[in-house]
């Protein structure tokens, strides 16, 4: 019985494609100007700017004018981070800096998000990751990262890109 109801059918072949996210190629780039936009970068970050952050539940925040749809998807792990950048034992100068150079190698190579791993440690990078990521006008939304990528140990990031097609 169940051969006569099937005869006639065909396989359905599998369409579904999976496209891997688009980044141009970048050809060797000079140290200096490597520097520079690390330095230039971090030129955003203020010690004694208090920005306006919920503190309430885990760390988020979205850009004013930012769709807050984009901090749901990072609070339920739609976004995979493409770059890693790991805190742990540095200096508050040295992290300056570190996320300067992540935020300038974002918009290099077309990486949409990022994680920032600060770790727990004396609570002292935790604090003030968050209010040095919220300055930048290059950062798109933040939302504490789901465990498979350390937790509330560290944040996933939304850069904005030049290109149109992420837009």
């Amino acid at each position: 019985m169940f051969k006569e109801s099937v005869a006639g059918t065909k396989c359905i072949n599998q369409d579904t494609v999976l496209h891997p996210p688009r980044r141009k190629k970048t050809s060797h780039i000079a140290t200096e100007r490597i520097q520079q936009e690390q330095i230039d970068a971090s030129y955003y970050f203020s010690d004694e700017f208090q920005p306006n952050l919920d503190t309430e539940g885990p760390t988020r925040y979205v850009r004013e004018g930012a769709s807050h749809y984009e901090l749901k998807k990072l609070r339920r792990g739609d976004y995979s981070p493409e770059l890693f950048l790991d805190l742990h034992g540095l200096t508050q100068m040295q992290a300056k800096q570190e996320i300067g150079a992540l935020i300038a190698a974002c918009r290099r190579e077309h990486v949409y998000c990022a994680c920032v791993m600060h770790g727990h440690g004396k609570h002292i990078l935790k604090q003030q990751t968050p209010l040095w990521l919220a300055q930048h006008p290059d950062i798109i939304a933040f939302h504490q990262a789901p465990k498979e990528w350390g937790g509330n140990a560290s944040l996933l990031i939304l850069v904005e890109l030049d290109d149109p097609i992420y837009r």
